[in-house]
């Protein structure tokens, strides 16, 4: 009867995951069950011939990865060493094809992290979080400013995909990545590797571990990375673009006093001085609208400016400006401004800019102290405490585009300079207890988490054309003291007199000649209590049922108190520094998100899944709207089925997940011009975000892994990812709905790897060889865009001679690497924002276009191929 019971178990899920994987639309992974403390992985005792066990800790405890259910993707010391991976950034070619890392605009300094369609377009704020977060040894870095700071020993990282709401709580709606450092080991040891490169590239790196020493051990790592602009800039004493400078230090302390008793403590520094990717003009009117002259024919006025006879007076028409509708029909030929001589059109990857633009690097600064203590209270029971600070500052300074954004017209300003200065800290206080008694196994927790950031922007605009774009000159000083003179296209950036008006409400702008254009403050509480319990019935241990939730109460409040250099916007004034009565805002929920698991061991090697889980992602406020206008938070509803399968003893594994989300409430943003008079932000650029209705995503990964041979190791992986997103109207515009995109999201994504070790001379030497390709089909990169990026394809490669003995304790790698083998070229984001004329509405009908900003589309390309040698050490 037991046996029946269990093959008709196994024949129900079997059956729904066939049904779910044999159709595009499809289901996702979760949170697998608790294991006790002690439920260690055992030693792989196959290695040799199959493949090795992989440790990871998604469930808050240590599991194997094949009896854990939930989809991860695990990248370890070696994948990472052999496809050179530095920083996350790398991981943008797609080497995780859920996993989707993006520069936010052109920025290294902030990243885009998606998993699985949950890809925040825009959350570079004070007051905004992503859908996937990002951890280190279990501590959430609260910021996206930062993330590409250089990598220290990493042991692995974990690709948790799919809500990861119970155990992680908010903002992991599309999954979370872990990165877990490699703790001291109190034996004397380490690691030495310095690398050359092209780009005037270098890198160092160093691990230290200290014998242990009355309980103590210690761990000290220092890294060193360095790759010169592969764009560079025209102007002397600017620094090109895709630059990076990053040095950093960790030490680690694990103390041991007594049995059952772990203590780990960690504190980290890191500076990442680094240019934004280049942002290149790929097209010039595109869709073929009438190009000014330089000269009217009939009165030989030189200017941007088409004459048309027969429209009164014999006056030229401007190019560009706002026409109405009626004028529109009538077929009044309106123009666009020309190219200014000196921009070119690239299709192809630049080296060297058309023009020189002031650009200095960007500094992120990130910083952290962690208390990671564990004591085994009983052989049932384990107590944690995670208690963590970190900070992060941020000095942005971005002149990606040039003249590649903006249209050229006489004596005009251009080229803006992107300055922002964010300030985060936060602090966080986990509790867990984790164990296992008879059939059950749980974790439950208490969460808090705070933090204060705070951001002022300004946006200058860099440089002056002269009569007809023969020439420049550059607007000096960018930034500084000085009077700064001359029209600034809609945007004064400058007080003349270099006194600026916020002295008397701001302090801290008491010294600035900057025109501040935003500045805000948001502060976060977050508290939340959790559980997980997995019941495995007696004389049924091939059945793991597993429900868990947690309760959240998110607060979170801000302040935007200044707009376009003005403290006394609300309510708007005439009177210059009137009592300030800054924009706030200020949202609280509470909410609590289920998980239920289902967990089938159909063999040995064969682990079948279903879940059901929720996530979601905070609300909060956009300081780039007009009146930092909040907005709710959004949630996902996610139902998989995963097949975890090894076969040929070992030789062949293959892992499979369907999933089907539903996300309430996205969060989308809606960019807009602000022409209205009386605004706090007229004549400015602005982004207003509302929660805009429901998306749908669905999806297929498979993850295979075969070793024929203990030498040679063949991997594949692949993922499908189906996506609606709603339309929308504006809430501030109002208009016709606009059909809304999700970013970096593409249907088709592949990687492969071939490792290839050959052992020589004896001993622990070997010949390594590594190759990887990875794919992804095209994609959006701006959410009211329907232009898509280029498909991209990446192969990267390394040969090393490993392990070569030099003494008794002494051994030595050397190793060729090459990343974009092939040198491939694609454009990773596009933008044809500046190609169409805009169409405004009051309501449902079109009133007028405006040609003002017609230019071409811009994008920004992958990096070239850079290579390298690096020789190693161990010790």
């Amino acid at each position: 009867m037991q046996l029946s019971s269990r093959l008709r178990a196994q024949l129900l899920l079997g059956g729904a995951l066939l049904a779910m994987t044999a159709t595009p639309a499809l289901a996702q992974t979760a949170p697998a069950p608790a294991a006790a403390p002690q439920d260690q992985p055992a030693p792989d005792d196959n290695a040799g011939a199959g493949l090795a066990d992989i440790v990871v800790t998604a469930t808050k405890v240590q599991t194997n990865l094949q009896k854990t259910p939930i989809s991860i993707s695990v990248l370890s010391t070696e994948s990472l060493t052999d496809r050179h991976v530095q920083s996350l950034f790398n991981l943008a070619d797609g080497t995780v094809p859920s996993l989707r890392i993006a520069t936010f605009e052109a920025r290294q300094s902030a990243l885009t992290i998606g998993i699985r369609g949950i890809v925040p377009y825009d959350q570079n704020q004070t007051a905004r979080d992503g859908g996937v977060s990002v951890y280190i040894d279990g501590v959430a870095l609260g910021k996206t400013q930062g993330l590409n700071a250089a990598l220290f020993d990493i042991e692995r990282i974990e690709v948790l995909k799919g809500p990861q709401g119970t155990l992680f709580g908010r903002n992991t709606e599309g999954g979370a990545l872990s990165l877990v450092t490699k703790a001291p080991t109190g034996e004397w040891g380490g690691n030495l590797t310095a690398g050359l490169g092209n780009y005037g590239s270098r890198n160092a790196n160093i691990n230290i571990n200290l014998p242990e020493f009355m309980g103590f051990s210690f761990k000290f790592d220092g890294v060193y990375q360095h790759q010169d602009a592969t764009v560079k800039d025209p102007l002397t004493g600017s620094t090109g673009w895709n630059y990076y400078d990053r040095k950093g230090g960790r030490a680690a302390a694990r103390w041991k006093p007594f049995a059952g008793f772990t203590a780990d403590f960690a504190y980290d520094y890191a500076k990442d001085d680094n240019t934004p990717q280049y942002s290149q003009l790929l097209s010039y009117n595109p869709n073929k609208y009438l190009v000014g002259t330089y000269t009217n024919p009939q009165t030989g006025v030189v200017g941007t400016s088409l004459f048309v006879p027969g429209t009164g007076a014999a006056t030229p028409i401007a190019c560009g400006g706002t026409i109405t509708a009626a004028q529109a029909a009538a077929g009044r030929p309106i123009c666009v401004a020309p190219l200014a001589p000196l921009v070119k059109v690239h299709t192809g990857r630049q080296t060297v800019a058309d023009i020189g633009v002031p650009q200095q690097p960007s500094v992120d600064i990130t910083h952290g102290f962690s208390a990671n203590l564990k004591y085994t209270a009983a052989p049932w029971l384990e107590l944690r405490s995670i208690t963590a600070w970190r900070g992060v500052s941020t000095d942005q300074w971005d002149n990606s585009g040039g003249a590649n954004r903006s249209t050229f017209a006489p004596n005009a300003t251009f080229s803006r300079y992107s300055l922002s200065f964010l300030r985060q800290h936060q602090f966080s206080q986990e509790f867990q207890a984790v164990g296992s008694s008879g059939g059950f196994s749980y974790v439950v927790g208490a969460y808090y988490y705070t933090e204060r950031a705070t951001e002022y922007a300004a946006t200058p605009l860099s440089n002056l054309w002269n009569a007809d774009g023969s020439a420049y000159t550059i607007r000096s000083p960018i930034p500084g003291p000085g009077t700064i003179t001359g029209a600034n296209s809609g945007y004064q950036q400058y007080d003349a007199s270099c006194a600026n008006n916020l002295a008397a409400v701001v302090p801290q702008f008491a010294n600035s000649c900057q025109f501040i254009t935003r500045a805000s403050e948001a502060f976060d509480h977050n508290y939340s209590i959790f559980g997980n319990l997995t019941y495995t019935p007696e004389g049924a241990d091939w059945l793991h049922v597993t429900a868990g939730g947690r309760w959240t109460k998110d607060k979170r409040r801000g302040q935007l108190y200044v707009v376009n250099n003005r403290a006394d916007i609300n309510p708007l004034s005439a009177t210059v520094n009137s009592v300030a009565a800054p924009f706030r805002f200020s949202n609280s929920i509470s909410r609590f998100d289920p998980m239920v698991n289902i967990a089938i061991d159909a063999s040995d090697d064969i682990h079948l899944y279903a879940k059901y889980a929720t996530g979601f992602r905070a609300g909060g406020a956009n300081d780039r709207s007009q009146s930092f206008n909040s907005f709710g938070p959004e949630a996902v509803k996610s139902y998989e089925v995963g097949a975890k399968m090894e076969f040929l003893d070992r030789k062949v594994r293959l892992n499979l997940a369907g999933y089907i989300m539903n996300r309430s409430n996205t969060q989308f943003d809606f960019d807009l011009f602000d022409t209205t008079a009386t605004s706090p932000t007229n004549g400015a650029h602005i982004e207003q975000t509302q929660n805009a209705g429901q998306s749908k995503i669905r999806g297929v990964e498979a993850d295979l892994t075969i070793r024929p041979i203990p030498e040679l190791t063949l991997t594949a992986s692949y993922a499908y990812t189906y996506w609606k997103a709603p339309s929308a109207v504006n809430s501030i515009t109002g208009g016709l709905p606009q059909q809304l995109y999700i970013v970096y999201t593409p249907n088709n994504a592949a990687s492969g790897s071939i490792d290839y070790e050959v052992p020589i001379a004896g001993g622990d030497t070997k010949v390594r060889f590594h190759l990887d390709a990875n794919y992804a089909s095209s994609q959006y990169s701006f959410q009211l865009e329907p232009t898509k990026t280029d498909p991209s394809f990446v192969v990267n490669g390394r040969v090393a001679l490993t392990d070569v003995k030099v003494s008794d304790t002494n051994k030595v790698t050397l190793a060729f690497w090459v990343r974009n083998l092939f040198d491939r070229t694609y454009v990773y984001r596009r933008s044809a924002a500046n190609s169409s004329p805009v169409l405004n509405y009051n309501g449902t009908t079109l009133v007028s276009t405006n040609y003002g900003g017609i230019l071409g589309d811009y994008g920004n390309l992958n990096p070239p191929r850079t290579w390298g040698f690096e020789l190693s050490a161990k010790f």
